[in-house]
This record gives C-alpha cells, sequence and structure tokens, in this order.
C-alpha cells in the first residue's frame, strides 16, 4: 500500500545516499537504463560514437530480450498486450543506428512501473490516511490508576483506556468522562467535530481532539470498527480492476493499426528509418498504467466521501447500475422505533405484557428487541430470566420465562403458539409486535420507525442519475411499508419478505446491475446476491459489511447516489485516460510516417503522452459540484439492526 516515498537519511549527503540506494534497489532496470544513457551520452561528447551505439545498442537488444520474455508468458497466459509494439521499436531503431532513441525507449518501458507507482502514490492518497492513522499502541489504565503502555491487541473488553489529545481511539468503545469533542473526519467525511457525552459509544479510529479522556473498551482490536475499515481499505488497494482487460482489448486492434501505419510507411518512402520512427510513438503505455491510476484515484476519491469500496472491479458495476433496492428498517427509517402503546389482553396488564414481552427479548439481537427492553427499562420493570430461549431470524423469538411459555414477534410466528391471535389496528407508519404467552394471545406492542430525513432526496439524486428502478424490501406488514416508501418517494414495494425471498427478488430484476443496500444480519445473503452491496454504517451489522462489495460509514443515505457518481465518473475518467493515449499516439504515428520526426524526439514525445494519460487519470481523485461532502444524519441504528 506504501507509495514509492524513499526513505530518510541523518544529513542531506546521508539524505541523498540512502534515497539513491533505494531508488537502485527498488527499479534495477530503470537504474541500470539511467546508467547506460549517461555513459553513451558522455561518449558521444568525447567523440567516441562507434563505442556509443555499441553499448546503446547491446543494453537495449538485452532489455528488448527481457520484454520479448514478458509477452511470450503473456500470450502463454492468453493475454495478448502490447509488448510486442515495444520489442519491434527497440529492434527496429538498433538496427537503423537510432540507438539513443532505442535508450529512450528502454527507459520509456522500464520507467513504467516507477511512473505508474508515483502515479498510485497520489490516487491512494485517502486510503493510505486511514491505514497511517491505525495505532499500535495503547495506554491502559489499572485498578490504581497508573498507566500501561501495552500493544492495542492486548485491549479486550471493559479495559480502561486512556486516549490523550491528538491520539487515535485504538479500539470500540464507550465514553467514561469528560464531555468532549472527536474528529471522524477520515472515518465518515464528516469536516465539524462530533461532540461524545458520557456513556456513548465512541468510533475507533476516530481523533481526540481537546483534552484527555478515559474509554471503557467495548471490544476487543480485532472486532473493532477501525480493524474491519483496515482490512476492507488493504484488500481494495490489492485488487485490481477488470477495466484493466481494455488494455487487452484494445493491444491487437492497435498493434495491427501500428504495423498498417509503418508498413504504408515503408512503401511510400521506403526508408527503414521511417518505420522506426512510426513504431517509437506507438508504444501505448497508457493502456497499461492509466485505467488502474485511475481506479486508485476512484477509491481514494471514495473513501474521501465516507465510502469504502472493496474492490475496483465494484467502481466498474456501480457506473453501470440500474436498479436499487433498500431494506426498510434501519436503511430507509432510523432504526430506532419508539414504542407508542401497548395493548394487553386480560389477564395480563400492561406492566405484565411488556415485562414478559422484554424479558424473551433479552435474547434477541433485533433492533426492536432492543426498543422494548428499553421501554421496560424506564418504566421501572425488572426483568426476569429465561430456562431457555429460542430466536427465529425476521420471525421472533420464544422463550421460557418465569414459568410462562412466551412468543414475541409477527403474527404468523404468533399465531402458530396462539391461534386466537387477533390483528391490531395500525395507524400510518405504525408496526405491531405480537405476544402469546402458554398458548394463547396475550397482547400487542404497537411501535413508529419514521423515515430518514434525506431519504426522498436519496431517491431525488438516484432519479437524476438515471436508475429506472428503485424499491423497498421489508420483512414488515404491508401497510407500514408502504407507507414509510410513499414517503420518501419509492413506487415498488416488497413487504413480508423472508430473507430468501430478498434474495429471489433481486435475482429476478430485469434491470441490471443491482445494487442492494441494507444494514441487518439478514440483509448479508441479499447484499452478496446483488452485483453491487451496500452495508449501511460501519456501527451496523458485521455479517452485511463482509458479505457487501461497499461500506458506507456514516448514517447518511445520501452517500449512496454519491458511490453511484463516484463509480460514473471513475469509469469515465478510466477510459477518458484511454482514449487520450490510444489517440495521441494514433496523431504522433500519423506525423511519424510522414519522416518529419526523429526518432528520439518521437521517443521523448511518446514520453509527453504517457504523462498526459496518467494526469488525466488523477482527475478520477477530484469531487465535482456534486459531491460535496454532507453532513450525515446523527441517528445510529442499534448494533445487529435488522428488518424483521
Amino acid at each position: 500500500m506504501s507509495g514509492p516515498s524513499a526513505p530518510t537519511g541523518a544529513g542531506s549527503d546521508g539524505v541523498r545516499r540512502t534515497r539513491l540506494r533505494w531508488f537502485v534497489q527498488r527499479y534495477p532496470w530503470v537504474a541500470a537504463s539511467l546508467l547506460v544513457l549517461v555513459v553513451v551520452l558522455g561518449l558521444l561528447a568525447g567523440g567516441q560514437e562507434t563505442t556509443a551505439r555499441w553499448v546503446g545498442s547491446a543494453w537495449a537488444l538485452v532489455v528488448g530480450l527481457r520484454v520479448a520474455g514478458h509477452m511470450v508468458r503473456d500470450v502463454l497466459a492468453g493475454h495478448w498486450g502490447v509488448d510486442l509494439l515495444a520489442l519491434t521499436a527497440i529492434v527496429a531503431t538498433v538496427v537503423v543506428g537510432e540507438y539513443v532513441a532505442s535508450l529512450v525507449v528502454v527507459l520509456m518501458l522500464t520507467g513504467g512501473q516507477a511512473l505508474e507507482d508515483f502515479a498510485a502514490h497520489r490516487a491512494r492518497q485517502e486510503l493510505r490516511a486511514l491505514l497511517e492513522r491505525a495505532p499500535t499502541r495503547a495506554h491502559r489504565l489499572g485498578p490504581d490508576g497508573t498507566i500501561t503502555d501495552v500493544d492495542v491487541a492486548d485491549l479486550g473488553p471493559g479495559d480502561l483506556v486512556l486516549v490523550r489529545p491528538a491520539e487515535v481511539v485504538p479500539v470500540d468503545a464507550e465514553l467514561v468522562g469528560p464531555e468532549t469533542d472527536f474528529d471522524e473526519s477520515s472515518l465518515t467525511g464528516e469536516s465539524l467535530p462530533v461532540t461524545r457525552h458520557v456513556g456513548d459509544p465512541v468510533l475507533s479510529g476516530a481523533l481526540n481532539t481537546e483534552q484527555a479522556v478515559t474509554l471503557r473498551a467495548t471490544a476487543a482490536a480485532a472486532d473493532s470498527q477501525y480493524a474491519r475499515i483496515v482490512a476492507m481499505v488493504r484488500e481494495a488497494a490489492e485488487s485490481r480492476a477488470p477495466v484493466v482487460r481494455l488494455a487487452d482489448r484494445y493491444a491487437v486492434p492497435f498493434t495491427l493499426f501500428a504495423f498498417l501505419v509503418a508498413g504504408a510507411a515503408w512503401v511510400y518512402h521506403r526508408d527503414p528509418t521511417v518505420v522506426a520512427e512510426v513504431l517509437v510513438v506507438a508504444t501505448p503505455c497508457p493502456l497499461l498504467i492509466a485505467a488502474p491510476v485511475a481506479f486508485l484515484g476512484g477509491m481514494s476519491r471514495a473513501a474521501r466521501h465516507g465510502l469504502i469500496v472493496k474492490d475496483a472491479g465494484t467502481l466498474e458495476q456501480l457506473s453501470a447500475v440500474r436498479s436499487v433496492a433498500f431494506d426498510k428498517t434501519g436503511t430507509i427509517t432510523l432504526g430506532r422505533p419508539t414504542l407508542l402503546a401497548v395493548h394487553p389482553r386480560p389477564p395480563w396488564s400492561a406492566d405484565d405484557l411488556l415485562r414478559l414481552a422484554a424479558s424473551a427479548e433479552q435474547y434477541s439481537s433485533h433492533v426492536l428487541a432492543t426498543t422494548i427492553q428499553d421501554a421496560a427499562t424506564r418504566r421501572g420493570l425488572d426483568l426476569l430470566g429465561a430456562r431457555s430461549a429460542r430466536e427465529e431470524a425476521t420471525h421472533g423469538v420464544a422463550a421460557d420465562v418465569g414459568g410462562h411459555d412466551v412468543v414475541v414477534g409477527k403474527r404468523q410466528r404468533v399465531a402458530s403458539a396462539a391461534p386466537d391471535v387477533e390483528e391490531q389496528n395500525l395507524g400510518p407508519g405504525e408496526l405491531a409486535v405480537y405476544v402469546a404467552v402458554d398458548g394463547r394471545f396475550a397482547g400487542t406492542l404497537v411501535m413508529s420507525d419514521p423515515a430518514r430525513s434525506d431519504a426522498r432526496r436519496t431517491m431525488d439524486e438516484l432519479a437524476g442519475l438515471g436508475i429506472t428502478r428503485t424499491m423497498m424490501l421489508s420483512g414488515d406488514s404491508r401497510s407500514t411499508a408502504e407507507h414509510i416508501a410513499a414517503a420518501v418517494g419509492i413506487a415498488q414495494v416488497d413487504a413480508e419478505c423472508l430473507p430468501e425471498d430478498k434474495v429471489r427478488i433481486v435475482r429476478d430484476l430485469p434491470d441490471r446491475p443491482v445494487m442492494m443496500v441494507g444494514d441487518g444480519v439478514n440483509d448479508a445473503p441479499v447484499l452478496a446476491a446483488a452485483e453491487v452491496g451496500v452495508a449501511m454504517g460501519a456501527r451496523g451489522s458485521t455479517a452485511a459489511s463482509e458479505s457487501a462489495d461497499v461500506v458506507i460509514l456514516t448514517e447518511d443515505l445520501v452517500r449512496t447516489a454519491t458511490a453511484v457518481r463516484v463509480g460514473r465518473r471513475t469509469m469515465t475518467v478510466a477510459l477518458q485516460s484511454i482514449w487520450l493515449g490510444i489517440a495521441l499516439s494514433v496523431v504522433l504515428m500519423g506525423i511519424a510516417a510522414t519522416g518529419v520526426i526523429p526518432a528520439v524526439v518521437g521517443a521523448l514525445s511518446q514520453e509527453v503522452v504517457d504523462l498526459l494519460a496518467i494526469l488525466n487519470a488523477l482527475r478520477a481523485l477530484q469531487d465535482d459540484r456534486h459531491e460535496r461532502v454532507r453532513r450525515p444524519a446523527r441517528a445510529v441504528p442499534a448494533e445487529g439492526a435488522r428488518a424483521r
């Protein structure tokens, strides 16, 4: 992941020697080619033209043999690259005595890796910043207040950690005190500091800005959010974009065209020097370098907006997305339902019903379970332990609580245990959790989970990007799902879906590629089934984040549209850079075919073409006017939240 930055040494002379040693070790072929070129120019200056010719020609042919070896391996692997043009140019310039031009071509070929490293170093700046911020040491507080510096990997849940000003939070934690501001910009793209109060969760990777604070670790380093982000960033940095194969796609026609122009020049001029001049300007390094640089730039730019794109190929898929499907709870909605009413059925009272339901829901990781438990705690109700408990994903939970068989969940699930269940009348946007006790219907808990304030804006932006289909998939009742969908501008709704239903619906969508946006455990299968899976919020489900291709580190739904926009711009810039290199090479070939460009000038001109294509590819780093970093919504869904 590290770029080609040279190491430093003590003193200016030491720095120069260290950097020179580093360069020679990292790029030995470039160093050798530069040395030979200097020697040849020195021999020419000393009037030893014959010796210069032999030295220059010999080195050019040595590099030519190396290129030939790479070409044979590529052909055997089924890849038709542009090595044939480079090899032909080297041999042709040696044959006609243009050995200085041969050395320039050789330098261009051997320096291609160094040039790509330099451009990639610039393109990876945001990804690199995330990795470089990862802390390796932490200040652990002992019971007596002593401070011990330990490896971050040695921290565990419950450990007290001191984080000083300008230090990065090493693990997921909660604030013990005092209240302070944290800079989460490298994680979320949010430029303003975020104030955290005592008891608030604090993101690993956040920067402490003002004063020393004490945190209580809630997860080990390996299980913390920042560790997952770092792992995703490393994977993204090492990925290769499928668009790089465009070089192979264009290589054969471009090579044939170059040989055709060279043949025409031979027919017209009958001069092998002109043929060599044509071949010299037909070595399109931009085909090999520009696209990877553009995609690295796109991933880095996405990271600046709080988007981790796991591999470069995902950007290509994002650029072509035509359908977007959203989960409801925790994605379209805030994922923080509130309890509106308790409707018990005699002989149970409201407090009895809520206590039994909350006691059973202790064994569920569903967002609704958290809401029910919180409501019971606020009423001062003591929760009961269970002798046994079983959760059925998306359906509910059954538990033996206080000597009663309690079933909490969807109406269909509760009806299987209590046939006398009665359907609850609901208002717009409301949802009901049904409860059965000892085989009889015991009542309902009515809740509301409002839509995010930025949901309609997200749909508008997606429509502006030409997305032909947006839809919502939900495990909730149809009336609740349709109310939320209408509020945010989604026309197509599939309600009362099981995880397998969501997978089937996404797989059957005709307008592809499909982007699926979700946040819960039960979203993992459908995120994996879509061409592009997007997980909302790094605080959400680990399973969803691991199944997704893109992870949005904030709770800002609008960034789903930003992801599509970044993908499109990256793909456009990559293709533009490839075509820019081809077009300029074609123009130079046409001019060279007239015989007016000396071979050395042609070789240097091709270097300029390389630089122009790479500089254009680096435009993938730039934001356009639509991609200003927006302040994310403050609402955060509970850990493990998912739609039932």
